[in-house]
């Protein structure tokens, strides 16, 4: 008989998997708390490198039936969700999707249902990618400041720099800035160049 598993995961520490685990059994898949991998870590971090997903592996075996939400709880990149399906399918594992519809993505309409899927999130992906930069021009035409802000003034810069060439240490400076050592080293560097 196969054993049934569930792979919930959420992105912050400030949500929950409550809701995912709720569908799962209200699909009527009866999964033990020891089958069901929770896991709080961002979509954009590829399956194979996720603390909870590895433990997942070396606890599923051929025949076993692996239960997800939503596919993008597989990954966000359908590069990402694709490899890891064909992972699965290749130790035997069937998964079932439960927003497709509760489709064996490891079936025959996996390989129709993977290729659409691949297809929409590429599209996604091109039209981010646009918006991204069209948002990125309109603010550089508007004169908006981009990138992270300084840590300090033009002008607290210059005194930090005459204090470093003035024998002051590093750490002292970056302490009566309030800033890290990081900043000030950089600060150095960018005098000696």
């Amino acid at each position: 008989m196969s054993r049934v598993f569930s792979y919930c995961r959420v992105s912050t520490l400030d949500q929950t998997t409550d809701n995912q685990v709720l569908e799962i059994a209200a699909a009527g898949f009866k999964v033990t708390p020891q089958r069901t991998i929770v896991e709080t870590v961002s979509g954009s971090v590829p399956a194979s490198e996720r603390a909870g997903f590895a433990q997942l592996l070396n606890k599923l075996e051929e025949g076993d039936i692996l239960v997800v939400s939503k596919l993008d709880r597989l990954g966000r990149n359908a590069m990402d969700v694709r490899s890891t399906v064909e992972a699965l399918t290749g130790l035997g594992v069937r998964v079932h999707c439960l927003a497709l519809g509760g489709v064996d993505l490891t079936s025959a309409a996996r390989k129709m249902t993977m290729g659409v899927l691949a297809a929409v999130a590429e599209f996604e992906r091109d039209l981010l990618v646009e918006r991204t930069q069209a948002g990125l021009s309109r603010a550089r035409a508007a004169g908006t400041p981009l990138g992270r802000p300084q840590a300090l003034s033009d002008a607290d810069a210059r005194t930090a720099q005459e204090k470093l060439s003035s024998g002051l240490s590093v750490a002292a400076v970056a302490r009566q800035y309030g800033t890290s050592r990081q900043t000030i080293m950089r600060l150095r560097d960018r005098v000696i160049q």
